[in-house]
């Protein structure tokens, strides 16, 4: 870990409640993370019983960040990164596949979870020709999180807004593709958005019913949009191949010789996702013209 100083303006990290569970936690604790709390594991475990898929898809979803992250660098020419919602620091975090492929990378986390506060100098570590930095804001705050991100990008060459599984905490959908056409706008042409949201068309009653276990828990309420929904964040921009689509379907890799061909999100072991059933969360990337 670097020694690089904390974000600028930082105190001390706010209060962490663990007597209430949290987003960032809970999906901590599916991706086998030690960064939890019983309360997280409680709820964690009450939402896998109805449904054991559910560490698949937070497995699945995490894969499909670095695959996104190295088709925006490698393809797109992508080396500014702007993630939203960035949860806990794990293994492979964007700084990390981008700078492997371009260490020139610059990249801006935001999040407003106090306990990804506690642990955002993980985050800021970073190639000498690159740089990382942290924003402790909220999702319904687009002007803070750009005037957050200027500090660090330059807001006049293209951008990828990466918005995974965040979304789905603004209820309302007008408000909420309200806010990603106002971060979209910001950004030139040839920025690109990568978002991935829940949704219930695979599990159907099951999804519906885990959604309700969520938003009696005591975190933020969520709602599942269809695919449909969900392509429309995409509105006046031009997907990339193969459009919206479950996310263990996004331009997968292919299976290693031997391989078992399932993905389960760990490096090397990525199969190809047309010989399993698609995860209940579908996703996109697209490029502004």
């Amino acid at each position: 870990m670097s020694d690089a100083p904390p974000p600028p303006g930082r105190q001390e990290p706010p209060a962490i409640d663990t007597t209430v569970s949290h987003v960032a936690r809970i999906w901590n604790y599916w991706l086998g993370g030690k960064d939890n709390y019983e309360v997280d594991r409680e709820v964690g475990d009450r939402i896998t019983a109805i449904l054991p898929d559910v560490p698949r898809l937070a497995r699945a979803s995490r894969a499909l960040l670095g695959r996104a992250v190295r088709y925006l660098v490698a393809e797109a020419g992508i080396r500014q990164f702007l993630d939203v919602g960035t949860g806990l620091p794990t293994v492979d975090n964007t700084h990390e596949i981008a700078q492997r492929l371009a260490p020139e990378s610059r990249i801006v986390y935001v999040d407003h979870d106090p306990l990804v506060l506690a642990h955002a100098r993980a985050l800021l570590t970073s190639t000498p020709e690159g740089a990382t930095a942290y924003v402790h804001a909220d999702l319904r705050e687009p002007e803070a999180i750009l005037r957050g991100a200027a500090g660090t990008l330059d807001l006049d060459r293209p951008v990828a807004l990466l918005l995974m599984g965040i979304m789905e905490f603004i209820t309302d959908d007008e408000e909420a593709y309200g806010i990603v056409r106002r971060l979209m706008d910001a950004l030139p042409s040839g920025s690109h958005l990568v978002l991935y949201d829940g949704t219930n068309v695979i599990h159907g009653e099951r999804s519906d019913r885990i959604a309700e276990v969520w938003n009696a828990s005591g975190n933020a309420p969520l709602v599942l949009r269809s695919p449909e929904r969900i392509a429309a964040f995409f509105d006046g921009l031009e997907l990339v191949e193969p459009g919206v689509v479950a996310c263990n379907r996004w331009r997968p890799d292919p299976a290693p010789p031997g391989g078992t061909g399932r993905e389960t999100g760990e490096a090397g072991e990525a199969g190809e996702a047309g010989e399993e059933e698609e995860v209940d969360a579908f996703c996109g990337v697209g490029r502004k013209p």
